[in-house]
């Protein structure tokens, strides 16, 4: 199992990767675009689709992105659509985790798969126009999920428990502790730190996002990465929420050893349409 993890982590990095750096952004927007879609296909499979309806929510996708791509918001349009998935995300977000598993059931099928198919698509806009602002600035937010993910894990094993009674969400992900959020936030705040000294003593090509929240004040910058870290257990456990809901232990099998493309990215589509937004200001 742990060899298909690295072969499909490898493979899917050398996909990425050379997206990434690639000099023209449309060579990294097709890749975005096709795992966004792959993750509409999971999204309206795990809201009671059927397949033939999954599998044309997949292609919309990838049309709507198209259609975004070729004709550009303008920047009002963007502030706009930033706003929305704040709002879906925060507010959206802590209600349903409040609320629990139960309540996802009692939200029309139609509903749960427009709002999907939606966050989606916008979750492509923005990470496909971080790339815009610069490889620096899209990696700076990438990592921030990553270092929240692998610092709560590890935190979580080390320290699980012994100062927190209650788990985290016990009716969504019984495995997550208190302790290991904590860590996450941790970690996050130390990359946002490092990245920001990373950014003053290297040539980089674009700020990253703790960069550009510090030119206000170092405590916007605290706030900044404090906020995105919750964010992205909000993304986490939201997915979670879904998959419980719908009785399954992955999204789908698409990436052998790691589930579906959603299992990957859920915690980056918070993050990423929040970060658009901070930037913003």
């Amino acid at each position: 199992m742990l060899r298909l993890r690295i072969f499909t982590a490898v493979a899917l990095l050398a996909v990425l990767l050379p997206a990434v750096f690639y000099p023209h952004p449309a060579a990294f927007a097709v890749v975005a675009g096709v795992l966004m879609a792959c993750g509409a296909w999971e999204w309206f499979r795990l809201n009671q689709s059927s397949d033939s309806g999954a599998l044309a929510a997949g292609f919309a996708c990838a049309a709507v992105c198209i259609l975004f791509w070729f004709f550009p918001l303008p920047a009002k349009a963007m502030s706009v659509i930033w706003s929305f998935s704040a709002l879906a995300w925060v507010v959206g977000g802590g209600i349903l985790l409040k609320a629990g598993v139960p309540a996802w059931s009692l939200i029309p099928s139609a509903l749960r798969q427009l709002l999907g198919f939606v966050l989606l698509c916008f979750a492509w806009l923005a990470v496909v126009n971080a790339r815009a602002l610069g490889i620096n600035f899209l990696f700076s937010a990438m990592a921030l999920v990553w270092v929240a993910d692998i610092a709560a894990y590890f935190a979580g094993r080390r320290f699980g428990g012994r100062f927190f009674s209650d788990k985290l969400a016990p009716g969504i992900s019984p495995g997550k502790t208190r302790e290991g959020a904590i860590g996450g936030l941790i970690g996050v705040v130390l990359l946002a730190f490092g990245w920001c000294m990373a950014d003053q003593h290297f040539l980089m090509d674009s700020n990253s996002i703790f960069s550009l929240l510090a030119e206000l004040h170092w405590l916007f910058m605290l706030l900044g990465a404090i906020f995105l870290g919750l964010m992205s257990i909000c993304g986490d456990l939201l997915e979670s929420l879904v998959k419980r809901s719908a009785g399954a232990k992955d999204s789908s099998q698409l990436l052998p050893g790691h589930g579906g493309v959603l299992d990957r990215i859920d915690a980056l589509l918070p993050v990423i349409p929040l970060a658009m937004l901070l930037q913003a200001f």
